[in-house]
C-alpha cells in the first residue's frame, strides 16, 4: 500500500487495509476540494470502512453496500459540523474478501483492476465525463488519460443524493480472480494496463508489483505537477 503528495501542497488521498479473522477489506480514497477539507473526506471515508469491517458480519457485497452509505452519511455530517459543504468531498474504491468470495465497489474516477491470467478481467468505469464520451464512442478509452475534462466527476461521496450514487459488483469466489489494483487517477494516469500486465507477471508478491508500478508512475509524471497518488496491490 502507498499514498504520496505527488507535486501537491497536501495529499489529499487515503488508503487503509483492515483484516478480520483472516478476511480483508481495502479501500483508496482520493479527496477533492483543497485546504484539507478533501483530505478530511477521504479519511473519514476510510475510517468508516475500517471500522464496519472489524465490527460486523456480512457477505462481501452486502458490507460494501451498507458501508458506503455509512460513508456518505458520515461525510454529510462532518460537513455540517465543520460548516464545509462546498469542499469536502471524494472517491473511493473499496474490495472486500469474506469467505472465500470477494465483491469490489466504486464512486469517482478510483479504480479497481482485477487480473486474471496476466491479463485485466474488469476494471471500474469511472463517473467521469470522459468515461462517459468513451462509453458513448465519441473518445476512445485510451483518450480518457489526457482528456481536459478528465477531472470533471458525475458522482461522488459529499453531494446530496437523490439515490444510490455508487456502484458493487456481484460476489466472485476468490479462485476467479488471480491479483486486484485499486488506485487513485493520480496513479492510473501514468501507467498503461498492458504495464501493470507485465509488471504482475514479472513480480512473486504484491509489494514487488507494486513497487514496479510506482516507479513508472514517478518516472512518467516527473516534471508534470503530479497529483497525489495512492495504490494498493493484493495477489491472491
Amino acid at each position: 500500500m502507498l499514498t504520496k503528495q505527488g507535486d501537491r501542497e497536501i495529499n489529499e488521498d487515503s488508503a487503509v487495509i483492515a483484516e478480520r479473522d483472516n478476511n480483508y477489506c481495502f479501500v483508496v480514497a482520493d479527496g477533492l476540494g483543497g485546504h484539507s477539507r478533501g483530505e478530511a473526506a477521504s479519511q473519514m471515508v476510510t475510517a468508516v470502512f475500517e471500522r464496519e469491517f472489524t465490527s460486523t458480519e456480512t457477505s462481501a457485497s452486502g458490507f460494501l453496500s451498507s458501508t458506503f452509505n455509512s460513508a456518505q452519511n458520515a461525510v454529510m455530517a462532518l460537513q455540517k459540523t465543520e460548516q464545509a459543504q462546498r469542499g469536502m468531498k471524494t472517491t473511493a474504491a473499496a474490495l472486500a474478501i469474506i469467505e472465500g468470495k470477494c465483491a469490489w465497489g466504486h464512486i469517482g474516477d478510483s479504480r479497481l483492476y482485477v487480473f486474471k491470467n496476466g491479463r485485466v478481467k474488469s476494471r471500474t468505469l469511472d463517473h467521469s465525463v470522459p468515461q462517459m464520451l468513451a462509453l458513448s464512442g465519441e473518445i476512445s478509452e485510451k483518450k480518457i488519460r489526457r482528456h481536459p475534462d478528465r477531472n470533471k466527476l458525475l458522482r461522488v461521496i459529499g453531494i446530496e443524493w437523490d439515490s444510490q450514487q455508487f456502484e458493487v459488483s456481484d460476489e466472485y469466489e476468490v479462485s476467479e480472480c488471480q491479483a486486484f489494483l485499486l488506485c487513485s487517477d493520480g496513479f492510473w494516469e501514468f501507467i498503461r494496463e498492458k504495464h501493470m500486465c507485465r509488471y504482475l507477471k514479472k513480480s512473486n508478491n504484491a509489494g514487488e508489483w507494486l513497487r514496479l508500478m510506482t516507479e513508472e508512475v514517478e518516472r512518467n509524471g516527473a516534471e508534470r505537477n503530479m497529483d497525489n497518488y495512492s495504490a494498493i496491490t493484493v495477489i491472491l
